[in-house]
């Protein structure tokens, strides 16, 4: 939604710029008509706009409305927007950006870790769907990254994604591995990988794991 932004980007690296809202449907297939025009067939799509709230059952309807439609239902737009193309064409790759929140959860951010959980799930079922017929799928799930959405919570204690966090430049490389090498999952953080297998390992003790460290985290916002 930041148009001055993408255009500035767009100048620097000698793109397209173009200004939508993603949880829009109109606005969605707009960029990829607008893509495809300038730039012919589109070989990679990055769905990766996000917001978060660290809200719980509190949260109004409003939010998770906003939340579901920026989260997930851009990257449900995006997919009706492109693979039927792909399919025609027998090629083309999709690269979601969900969350280790898609795989875990997070502690204290219902809207997001419910929202994330979807795109996994999305991801996995168009890979299964479409994947003899072309389309590779893969799924980001990264922990803390160092933009802007991670950096508004703060630099004390109780924002906990922030000491292993990463920057984006390094997710971007591990980004271009992971596509080179066609991974449905792509972990900047590799300890994720750890964490999901204890997760399906025994849930249980996974979630009693996790609800010390809420009490952790909340003691330190007391």
């Amino acid at each position: 939604m930041d148009g001055d932004g993408a255009s500035a980007v767009a100048d620097e690296i000698g793109g397209t710029a173009v200004r939508l809202d993603v949880s829009l449907e109109g606005d969605v297939a707009g960029l990829v008509e607008s893509a495809t025009s300038a730039n012919g067939p589109i070989d990679l799509f990055c769905a990766n706009a996000g917001i978060i709230t660290s809200g719980g059952l509190d949260d109004s309807n409003e939010v998770w409305e906003r939340i579901w439609g920026v989260n997930l239902m851009a990257h449900v737009y995006a997919a009706r927007a492109l693979i039927p193309a792909w399919v025609a064409r027998g090629e083309g790759y999709l690269l979601h950006t969900a969350s280790a929140a898609g795989l875990l959860t997070g502690i204290g951010q219902l809207p997001y870790s419910v929202t994330k959980h979807g795109v996994v799930a999305l991801a996995e079922w168009l890979s299964i769907t479409y994947g003899d017929a072309g389309v590779k799928v893969s799924c980001l799930c990264p922990q803390g990254v160092r933009t802007n959405m991670l950096l508004a919570g703060g630099d004390d204690e109780s924002n906990f994604l922030l000491p292993g966090s990463v920057a984006p430049e390094e997710v971007a490389d591990v980004v271009v591995q992971g596509l080179t090498a066609e991974r449905f999952l792509i972990l900047p953080h590799p300890e994720v990988a750890e964490y999901f297998r204890r997760k399906a390992d025994d849930y249980d003790r996974w979630l009693t794991g996790m609800r010390r460290l809420q009490a952790r985290i909340a003691s330190l916002t007391d």
